[in-house]
C-alpha cells in the first residue's frame, strides 16, 4: 500500500507540473514560445523522477502485467493534480486563460474519435522518446533537447496529450460525458504510441 501511496503522490505532483506548463502555454501570445515553455513541466518531472502516465506507459512492454495497475494509479494521480490545479487557477486573476482553454477543448471535442486516437498515438510516441532519451543519453545538452523538442513538436503539430487535456478540460469547465470519453480515447492513443517504439525495438539486432 505504501508503494501505491508514494506513486499516487508523485503522479499528483506531476499533474500540477503539467498544469504549470499548460498555464505558461495559454499565457503566451507567441505559440512557439508557449510550446517551448510547456516543456518546463516535463523537464522537472524527469529530473525529479516523478510519474507521468505518458512517460511511463511505454515501459509496459518490459514489465509484468501488474505494472498496468501502477499505470492506473499514475493516471489517477495525474488526473487529480491537473484538476485541482485548474480549480486553483480559476480562483486567481489569471483565470481569463480559461477562455483559450475552452477554445482548445471545443476543437478537440468536435473532432472525430479516429482523428483523436491517431493524434494521441503520435504524441505518445514523442513522449516515450523524451522519457527514454532522458534515461539513455548521457550528454546534458542531449538530455535537454530530448525533453524539449518532442514537447514543442507535439504542441505545434496539434497532437493530443491526455494529461495536458485533463488540465484544459478542467480549466475550461468543459467536462461532459463526451469530453471524458474523448479523454479515454486520448489515453488509449497515448498508450499505443508509447509502446510502439519499445515493441518494435524488441526486434532490433544489437
Amino acid at each position: 500500500m505504501k508503494k501505491y501511496i508514494d506513486l499516487f503522490l508523485r503522479a499528483f505532483i506531476t499533474g500540477t507540473l503539467i498544469a504549470v506548463g499548460g498555464i505558461a502555454y495559454l499565457s503566451c501570445d507567441n505559440k512557439y514560445i508557449g510550446a517551448f515553455l510547456f516543456g518546463t513541466g516535463l523537464f522537472v518531472i524527469l529530473n525529479f523522477n516523478l510519474a507521468l502516465f505518458t512517460g511511463k506507459v511505454g515501459y509496459a512492454v518490459e514489465n509484468k502485467p501488474k505494472y498496468l495497475f501502477d499505470l492506473l494509479i499514475i493516471w489517477l494521480g495525474n488526473f487529480a493534480g491537473t484538476v485541482i490545479s485548474a480549480i486553483l487557477v480559476l480562483c486567481t486573476r489569471i483565470s481569463g486563460i480559461s477562455e483559450k482553454a475552452a477554445a482548445l477543448c471545443e476543437t478537440k471535442t468536435n473532432d472525430s474519435p479516429v482523428s483523436i486516437l491517431i493524434l494521441a498515438f503520435f504524441c505518445g510516441m514523442l513522449m516515450f522518446i523524451a522519457a527514454d532519451g532522458y534515461k539513455i543519453i548521457s550528454n546534458s545538452v542531449g538530455k535537454a533537447l530530448t525533453i524539449f523538442l518532442p514537447v514543442v513538436v507535439f504542441i505545434l503539430s496539434g497532437f493530443e496529450h491526455c494529461i495536458a487535456n485533463m488540465f484544459y478540460f478542467s480549466l475550461a469547465e468543459a467536462w461532459t460525458a463526451r469530453s471524458f470519453g474523448y479523454l479515454i480515447i486520448m489515453s488509449l492513443g497515448n498508450a499505443l504510441g508509447g509502446i510502439f517504439i519499445p515493441t518494435m525495438r524488441k526486434g532490433f539486432i544489437k
